[in-house]
């Protein structure tokens, strides 16, 4: 990550620390589905604590790197843009999170009905986020290759908007043994593992943007 921050190879450093909390984060919150849905509650509860770490640890680096950003004068005309991707890479972060938390809280009863079907808008989602981490890194050593990257980030969204109203379709039209309730509880699941792919096509947004920016 040396191209943009040839002066500062610390917050080079804290900026790829940065990026390899949010991909494992996004691995966390695969594994804590899966564990979810085959009741393995030890490893699930495992998954949260974990995940936790992360996010916490993904709001720290940001922060540094923000206060570093500010007090060293450093990349003055990049520096709002940055800070803007970080922050919206964060929410990513954050969003796992909460959803590993409300499967915790809420409980939702899953059908072994359409387990494989969540478990694919899980790996899909994952997939969106790994392809705008990659995307991301390469905004700051090889610009040129942003569009690329991103163009999978917009491929997977589509994926799991697709996936998610498929399943969605099933709850309500192909399980008749749920109640009403029971449906409406899942779809509110249904569409915040989607969510996670909506997050990485905001920040393949931002970059799509940026990337410009830099080769002008």
């Amino acid at each position: 990550m040396s191209l943009l921050f040839k002066t500062s190879d610390y917050i080079s450093g804290k900026i790829d620390k940065f990026f390899d909390s949010v991909d494992e984060g996004s691995l966390v919150f695969k594994d804590g589905v899966n564990n979810y849905l085959s009741k393995d509650e030890k490893s699930f509860a495992e998954n949260i604590a974990t995940i936790r770490v992360l996010e916490g640890k993904a709001d720290t680096l940001r922060r540094k790197i923000e206060n570093e950003l500010y007090l060293h004068s450093l990349l003055p005309e990049y520096r709002g843009d940055v800070l803007r991707l970080l922050e919206k890479t964060d929410d990513i972060i954050d969003t796992a999170k909460e959803n590993l938390n409300q499967f915790d809280v809420e409980t939702p009863k899953i059908p072994k009905e359409i387990h494989s079907d969540i478990i694919k808008l899980t790996e899909v989602s994952v997939l969106s986020i790994e392809a705008i981490i990659s995307a991301s890194r390469s905004f700051f050593t090889d610009v040129r290759s942003v569009k690329d990257k991103i163009h999978r980030v917009y491929f997977y969204e589509k994926q799991a908007d697709k996936l998610a109203n498929d399943i969605k379709r099933k709850i309500f039209k192909e399980i008749p043994h749920l109640e009403l309730s029971d449906k409406m509880h899942l779809r509110y699941f249904i569409f915040h593992i989607e969510n996670l792919s909506d997050r990485a096509e905001v920040v393949a947004d931002i970059l799509a943007i940026l990337s410009i920016k830099r080769t002008i």
